[in-house]
């Protein structure tokens, strides 16, 4: 594996956002970050928008001003929705190159999990995903759109940036996402199997139980952003840009802010939901296996310690799957609040901040919906999927 140290990409973005008279986190000027009011659970409704997919798993957009909407397949296809409608053909079929089990009918953690779009994607045509591989390792490949076919990837365009052994089939994370500052995020289950065996937790050693955040820009495979919070430290692995994570299945930047939002899936009793701002630079240790949410698991000490803004127990749902801060237009009473779900019981939550930035959470409703997802379109707009084979939208009632 190639590394470089690189801040060019960096430098770069401080110099055109002080041009810019921004910050560099993209936080908006009239951003929206609290709010007193919860979120009126009548006045909305989810819609459907598509049926008929195999394991749907995610869905986000390429941000090229086109509006196109890209859903995941576990199985290994991504599908294109425009206007509605899905096109008839996949943007990319990797069922070849991942995990059989995902091409199974038993339930997997394994298969293809994360799809992220260069920011320059419109022209560039670069993107990435991240698939568990026929060995059961972890995948991050660099994918080019067919020149001059925007419907269609070119599947021989695959560029490994890593492959990374995973010790047990769960527990494989998945999610990747670029920052308002240019790099690219990777959150890593700890390994899998219960309870840590691995102790990759607290081990920043192994990338294991990490969020990882790599500028692709500057060389290849990757380089490590200079202002990495573990550059200088022997103790730990460059790469990392927090950890003392088990499996992050979905974390998201709140678009107006730059703020980063973690859905922390537990082990026996707490689902954790964990915050951190626009700000900061790096370095968190969230916690496991030392604690299980805010509740002491395997003990022993857990160094600058974040606990979590909001964690609820079994008794409500078995697995948690993080969504998005509300931005877009269609329900103005959603604004600034946080949409999350259980995978287990369908229950959906918003979480916000009040006007003392105290975080407050409630129930926003129960579906009979197996939530492996949600998702964000260019507008802001946000979807839930269901595992089961569709896509809802969040819509005004009455619309």
């Amino acid at each position: 594996m190639t590394i470089q140290k690189s801040a060019a990409f960096r430098i770069f973005g401080g110099i055109l956002a002080l041009l810019l008279c921004l910050p560099i986190t993209g936080q908006s000027a009239d951003a929206i970050i609290s709010r007193d009011a919860p979120p009126d659970a009548a006045a909305m409704q989810l819609t459907t928008v598509a049926t008929g997919f195999h394991r749907p798993i995610y869905a986000t957009h390429a941000g090229d001003g086109t509006g196109r909407l890209f859903v995941l397949e576990q199985s290994g296809k991504i599908w294109i929705l425009e206007d509605g409608q899905q096109v008839p053909v996949p943007f990319l079929d990797v069922s070849t190159l991942i995990s059989p089990a995902a091409l199974s009918q038993r339930y997997t953690e394994q298969g293809l999990l994360g799809l992220a779009f260069h920011p320059d994607y419109a022209n560039s045509g670069v993107f990435f995903i991240y698939y568990t591989d026929r060995g059961g390792n972890a995948v991050i490949a660099r994918y080019q759109m067919m020149p001059e076919q925007p419907y269609l990837a070119d599947p021989s365009s695959e560029q490994i940036l890593f492959r990374l052994n995973q010790p047990y089939a769960n527990h494989n994370g998945g999610h990747i996402d670029f920052g308002a500052d240019g790099y690219l995020y990777i959150a890593l289950g700890d390994g899998g199997s219960a309870n840590d065996p691995l102790g990759a937790g607290q081990n920043r050693q192994t990338l294991l139980g990490t969020l990882l955040r790599l500028d692709i820009d500057s060389a290849f495979p990757y380089a490590v952003p200079l202002d990495n919070p573990f550059i200088d430290d022997a103790a730990a692995l460059d790469e990392i840009w927090a950890y003392g994570l088990r499996n992050v299945w979905r974390f998201s930047f709140d678009r107006a802010t730059g703020d980063l939002y973690l859905a922390d899936v537990g082990q026996n009793q707490w689902e954790e939901l964990n915050f951190q701002p626009a700000d900061s630079r790096g370095g968190e240790n969230y916690g496991w296996n030392v604690y299980e949410a805010n509740t002491l698991f395997a003990g022993g000490s857990a160094p600058n310690h974040v606990a979590p803004f909001f964690a609820y127990n079994h008794s409500l749902g078995c697995s948690v799957t993080g969504g998005y801060v509300y931005r877009g237009s269609a329900i103005a009473d959603l604004q600034a609040a946080y949409l999350f779900g259980d995978f287990c019981t369908g229950r959906i939550w918003a979480a916000w901040r009040d006007s003392s930035l105290a975080w407050q959470t409630i129930e926003l409703m129960k579906t009979n919906l197996s939530i492996s997802s949600f998702g964000e379109d260019e507008a802001g707009e946000v979807y839930v999927i269901d595992y089961a084979g569709a896509l809802y939208r969040f819509e005004a009632v009455g619309i």
